[in-house]
């Protein structure tokens, strides 16, 4: 359970530090899938896109946006896993 009420404090970073990188390192590897039908220049600009949401939810404190970041991010694995490319709203 979180300890802050809104904003995450450093016990909240730390318990989610593992999840997150066990997140970004799956999310990399599963790029590099041959079911995907990108070109190398493709694979490198989705790659740099997925450090880039990474880099910056870095910076998350409030507790539901990581919990949303998170969410997201097991979803575009699952995505990933079956093949397709996930597409991000921007």
């Amino acid at each position: 359970m979180a300890k802050g009420l809104i904003w995450a404090t450093a016990e909240d970073l730390a318990r989610n530090r593992g999840r997150v990188l066990s997140l970004y390192c799956q999310i990399l590897r599963s790029i590099n899938s041959p079911k995907l039908p990108l070109t190398f220049a493709a694979r490198l600009a989705k790659k740099a896109e997925v450090r880039a949401i990474f880099l910056l939810a870095s910076e998350e404190t409030s507790l539901h946006n990581i919990e949303d970041l998170i969410d997201t991010a097991e979803y575009s694995l699952s995505l990933l896993r079956k093949g397709e490319i996930p597409k991000y709203i921007q």
